[in-house]
């Protein structure tokens, strides 16, 4: 028996399903529900945020009032008669688009509307724009359309105009984690929470891409699923490890980062994905050190977070800030240098002196620091 993968064995069915777009799936059942639906929608949104699980989810809405399971079934696989799903970016000429409007004539076989599901509409040619145009502005009665976009700049204003637009946000990383934990527990396997909210984070916003990851994590066959073995899967820096070069370089112990950070690289990490991991951290204890421990707007939970929070005690705010800008700066240099390594081994004693430079600094803001200063620099 083939294999479904997670991001289509567990997409949405229902509007009370859908994870991170609460707004929108309220208002359309709403419609629904007071008979205000229009001819033509657009979803606009980045890839995996769920915009042709929705489109699907209305249809089935429309079609299937009484919630027939063959129905339903048929509407979100793809293969019902009257509603029609079509790739733009496959399809761009005016000739496909003439043909979907010819079959826009006859009426649905078994729902009350027939429903034209374009997807990466804006690949569309201009001629098929142009084509589309006028069946939109007139649809006949038993016609809807439903049209998504990765990149909605690309749709005409004329197209923009006849549609309710909708625009899908990113999905919040605690939503993404919550959905993944309902993953996990229905596949019978256990997972670190600190796992399910990594591969929250490394989704970006986009459910599919984090289910496509936790499917990788699940492919190794580990009945109990830990961030060590993701870290390992992804090849992504030990986080213990760099945990130890953060802690050297808050001691103002620049050998114990550089060691932290050739172990690292000998690893087999590169550069650049060890620069950015040192940022994501850095950026935790920025917020940490800014807002506390009990801050919302770090994703991290259990023994990590309180790691972290005992971590953002060493510094303040303003030397996290600082630490972060040289690592981006570094990171940006060593794309394009003939020695990163020397840049990067630089990068990690200066973020050991950064404290140091802090403290000079604040004996430079003193009342009367220019004859202070004067004075160091004349001992010096």
């Amino acid at each position: 028996m083939s294999y479904t993968v997670l991001a289509r064995r567990y997409r949405s069915t229902d509007f009370d399903e859908v994870v991170g777009q609460a707004p929108i799936a309220r208002t359309l059942k709403n419609a629904i529900a007071s008979g205000r639906v229009a001819h033509a929608y657009l979803f606009c949104g980045t890839r995996g945020v769920g915009k042709t699980s929705m489109a699907r989810i209305l249809a089935k809405a429309l079609n299937n009032p009484n919630d027939a399971d063959d129905v339903a079934k048929a509407i979100m696989t793809g293969g019902d008669t009257d509603v029609v799903e079509i790739d733009a970016a496959s399809n761009t000429g005016v000739d496909n688009v003439r043909d979907l409007i010819a079959n826009a004539g006859y009426r649905p076989m078994r729902g009350p509307f027939k429903i034209y599901i374009i997807d990466e509409v804006h690949m569309l040619s201009t001629a098929a724009f142009n084509a589309l145009l006028k069946t939109m502005e007139e649809p006949p009665e038993h016609v809807k359309f439903i049209l998504c976009t990765t990149d909605p700049q690309k749709v005409p204003a004329t197209i923009q105009s006849r549609c309710q637009r909708f625009d899908f946000r990113n999905i919040p990383v605690s939503d993404i984690a919550g959905h993944l934990r309902e993953v996990v527990e229905k596949e019978s396997l256990e997972a670190e929470a600190e796992l399910l909210m990594q591969v929250a984070r490394l989704g970006q916003g986009s459910m599919r891409d984090a289910l496509s990851l936790l499917d990788r994590v699940m492919a190794t066959g580990e009945k109990k699923l830990t961030l060590a073995l993701l870290d390992e899967l992804l090849g992504l820096p030990d986080r213990e490890l760099t945990g130890r070069l953060l802690d050297a370089a808050l001691a103002g112990h620049a050998a114990g980062a550089l060691e932290a950070g050739d172990e690292l690289l000998s690893r087999g990490t590169g550069l650049d994905q060890v620069i950015e991991t040192l940022l994501g951290r850095l950026r935790d204890l920025m917020v940490f050190a800014a807002c506390g421990p009990d801050t919302d707007l770090v994703d991290l939970t259990g023994e990590a977070r309180a790691s972290e929070a005992a971590r953002a005690e060493r510094l303040d705010a303003a030397g996290a800030t600082h630490m972060i800008a040289l690592c981006e700066s570094v990171q940006r240099a060593c794309r394009t240098s003939p020695a990163p390594r020397a840049l990067f081994d630089a990068m990690l004693v200066r973020l050991a002196l950064t404290e140091r430079l802090a403290d000079v600094a604040s004996i430079l803001r003193e009342p009367g620091a220019g004859g202070s200063g004067r004075a160091l620099a004349k001992k010096a």
